[in-house]
């Protein structure tokens, strides 16, 4: 892999995606987003893997999207690569995904954030939709996300000036789970991976799917697709397991069966 590097058994049942463009601020160039788009797909079958961090290291996330590559495209070009396929297969990933953001996530950079399920951020993060001052706008999710998480006006703001904010104005809209030192990011994000990898991996899926599943229905459908999902746990020998271990007061041992 040319653009990222993959640590599929960093520990147990973790595995660390890191993009790898330290001299472009990991800008997201198509090449990286099908690495990243591959990568989720090989780990969403693999056993071992129950979930995924996304990181760009300690000093950027990613910086935007690699604007020479779309600086004298025209609309149709756009339309021929299919700008954002890779996007919707990133969105695809079964298993849940943490952003471990630091430095830059701006532009593509905040929208790929967006797109994973939990972002724990350092307290050197910066995000923000800048698009409008290249005469463009977001295209990867930025208008839409970003509302859903921070609300119509402040998301207004951020998508019509272009202005960053920092960690803590982050965490205040909404947008993020948590701040740590730059320092401690990983092991503070691996902490949280590792409460979510403790669980039955059946039961995280689906209910990853059914909170998701929110904001694309109304309460009454959203209802209705979570009973469906929670009925759908017992057919599964990690419901059988979970209970029971419940009612022998030990730790349940999770197959993901």
């Amino acid at each position: 892999m040319q653009f990222i590097k993959v640590n599929p058994q960093h520990e147990k049942f973790i595995a660390v995606i890191e993009l790898n463009r330290p001299k472009e601020l990991n800008a997201l160039n198509r090449e990286l987003m099908l690495e990243i788009r591959d990568t989720l797909r090989e780990l969403d079958e693999d056993d071992n893997v129950r979930v995924i961090i996304l990181t760009g290291g300690q000093k950027v996330f990613a910086a935007g999207a690699d604007i020479k590559q779309m600086a004298s495209a025209t609309a149709i070009d756009m339309l021929n690569i299919d700008q954002f396929s890779t996007w919707d297969g990133i969105k695809k990933t079964k298993k849940p995904i943490i952003a471990a953001v630091s430095g830059f996530a701006l532009g593509g950079g905040c929208e790929l954030a967006m797109t994973c399920d939990m972002i724990v951020a350092s307290d050197t993060a910066k995000f923000g939709q800048p698009e409008i001052k290249i005469g463009t706008m977001p295209g990867a999710g930025g208008t839409q996300r970003l509302t859903r998480a921070m609300g119509k006006v402040q998301a207004m703001e951020l998508v019509l000036t272009g202005k960053f904010i920092s960690a803590e104005e982050a965490l205040a809209g909404g947008l993020i789970n948590k701040i740590v030192p730059v320092e401690l990011l990983l092991d503070e994000t691996l902490k949280l991976a590792r409460l979510i990898a403790a669980q039955s991996p059946v039961a995280v899926k689906l209910a990853k799917e059914a909170v998701n599943n929110a904001f694309n229905s109304t309460l009454d459908e959203g209802l209705i697709f979570e009973r469906k999902n929670f009925y759908l746990t017992f057919a599964s020998a990690d419901q059988k397991e979970g209970m029971a271990a419940f009612v022998e007061k030990r730790v349940p041992d999770f197959k993901g069966k």
